[in-house]
């Protein structure tokens, strides 16, 4: 026995070894590493405060998820996670405290059991909750987000850090919604939750148990699916009991809680979210919101039915009636199948009339919710109708002063031009000048002279050419004469010789 104590001890000490959890010192933007389990890496905006401490969860050297909490309440305000669809719960608890929140100057980086912690933890449960303030009371220790991250064991989830107190019969509820709503509605509709950003937290009321823990007056769930045509949704219950999971929108739900925060940055991209997937996810929440009121009305039925059959043990036996007789008895035996078979039809009509009132409830509500996803649309496209016609209203004065811009841009460009021509013109010496407008004047004239000098070339030319002509033929005639008078002096010297 006792070698089984030292090795559940020690597996204890060694699994805690594993957990650690770091506050997030003031200085660090938003929760150091572990933004990552916010949507865009942003942690909601609005909801920190002076009493509120960032933790940055880790297991097996990974961050698992971030809590912020509320050391004066000793409550998380939210818990936010990042994770596919858990594993299956085991049914171990071991709860652990965080050494840091009510020692800051401690060593000790890693939760511990609160065992541990009462010798090497100063002022240990002066600014966190412990195990021993939910001993002897009606509240047990329940968490924001009950299941195990991944395939790694659930002790990651299992610190009194991410608890805050429930009812058994809430916790059980809420334990139930939550596996309902991810198994059938969130995951499924996110790739199986690889996108999926989960925000749950508290809004605390003013009861407190032993006058230290406060009870949550509701518990919430924001989800964020960041694919595209993604969707955001947000859930709320009530401690009240008899009360179910409310399916909200994520901006209702930011004015439900204290100071109107912003849970994811840009509403997890609204303009982008798919209705079509939204509406889906409704109808299926619709259908865990009848599971959970059917258990309430069966679980509801049991004891008052018990109870009656209990009182009806405690009261005396009645005393026999002297006046009985035997045709009084065979009456009541006659009677008795009557009377069973009237309270047959009696139940099958109050079965029948609840179900039909639930069923007319369900319908009402699916035609309340297509009218509102109607309107919704509508009311969309008319904001973007005119949205569209006001971006263009106001972009005409733009366009006018574009255009008149242009032409005052052109005007000023053609001065600029005409400037520099005169510039040019001033430029140029006084004499070029006079040379360029006397030009005509001593072209005009000019032409006289030209004229004349053309008319004595003609002239000369045309002398020239009959001077050439006649000298030409006069040099011909000389040589036919020179030949005739040589002929002539020939044939003289022979007819004198013949003589």
């Amino acid at each position: 026995m006792g070698i089984a104590r030292w090795l559940a001890l020690g597996s204890l000490i060694a699994l805690v070894g594993l957990l650690k959890g770091r506050i997030v010192l003031e200085e660090e933007a938003g929760f150091g590493e572990c933004n990552k389990f916010f949507y865009a890496e942003t942690p909601p905006a609005g909801l920190a405060a002076d009493s509120h401490v960032k933790i940055c969860q880790r297991w097996e050297g990974a961050e698992r998820f971030a809590t912020l909490y509320n050391t004066r309440d000793r409550i998380p305000v939210y818990s936010a996670f990042r994770a596919p669809r858990p594993w299956a719960r085991g049914t171990e608890e071991r709860w652990l405290v965080e050494p840091q929140i009510d020692d800051p100057n401690s060593k000790l980086e890693e939760v511990i059991n609160e065992a541990d912690a009462i010798t090497s933890v100063n002022n240990l449960g002066n600014k966190q909750a412990l195990n021993t303030d939910y001993l002897d009371s009606d509240y047990q220790r329940g968490q924001l987000y009950p299941f195990p991250l991944g395939n790694d064991f659930q002790m990651a989830t299992y610190t009194l850090t991410n608890t805050v107190p429930m009812t058994p019969s809430f916790r059980k509820r809420w334990y139930m919604n939550l596996n309902s709503l991810m198994d059938q509605a969130l995951a499924p509709h996110c790739g199986n939750g690889e996108d999926l950003y989960i925000v749950t937290g508290v809004v605390p009321s003013d009861h407190k148990v032993k006058d230290k823990v406060t009870v949550p007056e509701f518990v919430w769930l924001a989800a964020c699916c960041a694919v595209p045509g993604g969707w955001a949704m947000g859930f709320v219950k009530h401690t009240r009991d008899g009360d179910v999971v409310e399916d909200v929108m994520v901006k209702d739900l930011e004015k439900l809680l204290p100071s109107n925060p912003q849970l994811f940055q840009h509403n997890c991209g609204e303009t982008e979210q798919d209705t079509e997937k939204m509406k889906k996810i409704l109808e299926i929440v619709n259908q865990v919101q009848d599971e959970e009121r059917m258990v309430q009305t069966k679980e509801s039925s049991i004891p008052l039915s018990s109870t009656r059959n209990k009182r009806s043990d405690l009261l005396p036996p009645e005393a026999p009636e002297e006046s009985s007789s035997l045709l009084g008895k065979l009456i009541s035996i006659i009677a008795t199948p009557f009377i069973k078979l009237f309270q047959i039809i009696w139940y099958l009509v109050v079965g029948i009339l609840k179900y039909t009132v639930y069923f007319l409830w369900y319908v009402t509500k699916q035609m309340m919710n297509g009218i509102e996803s109607c309107l919704y649309r509508l009311g969309s496209s008319t904001i973007s109708y005119f949205m569209t016609i006001g971006e263009e209203l106001v972009s005409i004065p733009w366009k006018v002063l574009k255009v008149i811009v242009k032409i005052i841009r052109a005007f000023l460009r053609i001065l600029c031009c005409l400037l520099k021509a005169v510039c040019r013109v001033l430029g140029i010496p006084v004499r070029v000048l006079v040379d360029v407008a006397t030009f005509p004047v001593y072209t005009v004239g000019a032409i006289p002279i030209v004229c004349k000098d053309i008319a004595v070339g003609l002239g000369g030319t045309v002398s020239l050419l009959f001077d050439t002509a006649f000298g030409t033929m006069g040099g011909l005639f000389q040589v036919v004469f020179g030949v005739f008078k040589r002929i002539g002096y020939k044939v003289t010297l022979e007819n004198s010789g013949e003589l």
